[in-house]
């Protein structure tokens, strides 16, 4: 997959199947869109083409707000490429771009992108005064010669799959149900840092995480079992997310500490995957009282892990 950061200069050589949207979490519902794009494509021997936004239009709108997405740039790019995507456009989002019109938005998809096909969501709306709806982009399809397909939600359990679901659902530490929604774990990327070795001296040495991209979600604060793959392998782990009352603790710390691992990772760049919510962040007695808790800890997750990962990556 190419990443193109301007669409104004991109000119594909085959005629495209195009959809828009903002594709945070790139979840089951943005799953299906690109599946239906690729198969559109195929049967009109065209290139597929994903456009997105930089940054992301609520935040752009709302710089101040505590909105938090389930993407960071490169993870997003990163998933929309598992799909086998042929073009990603990343169109940076500023005022010019938010002030036009919907119309004037797709002659630019026709003049540059050949476009044949538009996927559009069944509620998504673009442009100037969001008033660019799927009714509205079918009255232009005779006008510049391309065809819209209606893209209609995708549900589980009765439930719409969204990105603002989703981000809900974890807020809540329910990464079981995230999983469902997203088709995949849900996970962090971030560095190994150096902490306090807190964790080493109760026996539990943790790999410290920090998260470059303010505005990625955190799940809500507690202990998870997690997997990363370290080298290419699987490496399973309980997480803290968290202040550690215990010690009276005031800046958020994620910490991970990985069962039958001992590798220097410090400075790495890692992937953390939410596999199961094990607890609530607590305030022990002293630190005997919490040494206790995380073996029983690590025994619940290693069971979980014997009974669902067992010879499995």
């Amino acid at each position: 997959m190419k990443v193109i950061r301007d669409l104004e200069a991109f000119h594909p050589q085959k005629p495209t199947a195009v959809t828009v949207g903002s594709f945070d979490g790139v979840h089951l519902g943005h799953q299906k869109i690109l599946s239906d794009l690729k198969e559109i494509a195929v049967k009109n021997d065209a290139e597929t083409v994903v456009i997105s936004f930089e940054p992301h239009p609520k935040i752009f709108f709302n710089p101040d707000s505590d909105m938090r997405l389930l993407t960071t740039m490169d993870e997003k790019i990163s998933l929309i490429s598992q799909q086998n995507i042929d073009y990603l456009i990343l169109q940076k989002f500023d005022k010019k771009f938010a002030a036009q019109t919907p119309e004037i938005f797709i002659k630019k998809l026709m003049t540059h992108l050949n476009m044949k096909d538009l996927l559009i969501g069944h509620d998504h709306r673009f442009g100037k005064n969001r008033s660019g709806t799927y009714d509205f982009v079918k009255s232009l399809e005779n006008q510049y010669g391309f065809k819209t397909h209606k893209i209609e939600p995708v549900k589980v359990n009765g439930k719409e799959v969204s990105s603002t679901l989703i981000r809900q659902t974890l807020r809540k530490g329910a990464v079981d149900l995230a999983q469902v929604y997203l088709g995949r774990p849900y996970f962090l990327t971030g560095q190994v840092v150096h902490g306090n070795r807190l964790g080493r001296k109760l026996g539990f040495p943790t790999a410290n995480l920090t998260i470059r991209e303010k505005y990625k979600l955190i799940p809500r604060q507690g202990v998870y079992l997690v997997r990363s793959f370290i080298d290419n392998q699987p490496v399973y782990g309980m997480m803290n997310i968290g202040y550690r009352p215990t010690i009276n603790g005031r800046r958020l710390i994620m910490e991970v500490h990985f069962f039958d691992y001992d590798g220097d990772l410090y400075g790495k760049d890692i992937a953390v995957y939410f596999l199961k919510r094990l607890r609530d962040e607590q305030k022990f007695p002293d630190l005997e009282a919490l040494k206790e808790q995380l073996k029983k800890d690590a025994e619940t997750s290693l069971e979980f892990i014997a009974k669902n990962f067992s010879g499995k990556k």
